[in-house]
């Protein structure tokens, strides 16, 4: 993956948590703490401010890199789940395949989390969006979109039994997940780059 590339995925990821970042807290501040946006956010602000230095770098290590800076810079358990994600997608090496480097990156946060797809967290997006790649879809961005989406809105009726908000029991039914629902924002941000959006 070239410099430039790497650069727009930095951006377009940033950009997709800054301009939803009042939306994460709204959804976190529904069965959370509330504090899922601004979290986010300083995270990927970070790693703008990184981002010619890791825009050099090969890939695998940009990713190791950027998990990195999210387990340093983003509070609660969002830190360790997206920087054990993007640490493992890197540690897949230089020419993992896509699906192959997701795999890695999800296994690393089932291990973290101790969870898995169902329990409302963000495994219930990004497990679809490895599934929908492994069976080799003709357009696998279409398909990535779609499994995000379809994974995203099938939190709503899930009963939280992970993090703080399982401490609602059945109040959190009927409430997207704030976790799952960034896991949509930032895979689609990574569609939109390999698309030429951004």
């Amino acid at each position: 993956m070239t410099s430039a590339a790497i650069a727009r995925l930095i951006d377009a990821a940033a950009a997709a948590i800054r301009d939803h970042a009042e939306e994460l807290g709204a959804l976190d501040r529904a069965i959370g703490d509330g504090d899922h946006g601004l979290n986010m956010t300083r995270g990927f602000e970070a790693i703008v401010e990184q981002r010619a230095a890791l825009a050099d770098l090969p890939i695998a290590t940009a990713l190791q890199k950027a998990g990195m800076t999210l387990v340093m810079k983003v509070g609660g358990a969002s830190g360790p789940l997206y920087g054990s994600l993007l640490m493992a997608m890197g540690k897949a090496g230089e020419d993992a395949p896509l699906a192959e480097r997701l795999s890695e990156g999800v296994d690393a946060v089932r291990k973290r989390g101790k969870s898995g797809p169902g329990e409302k967290t963000m495994l219930d997006v990004l497990v679809p969006v490895l599934e929908a790649l492994r069976v080799g879809p003709a357009d696998p961005v279409a398909a990535a979109r779609r499994a995000a989406d379809a994974g995203l809105e099938a939190t709503r009726a899930m009963l939280a039994t992970k993090g703080r908000a399982s401490f609602l029991g059945e109040r959190s039914v009927g409430h997207l997940d704030p976790g799952a629902r960034s896991s949509a924002l930032l895979v689609h941000a990574v569609c939109d780059v390999l698309e030429g959006r951004s």
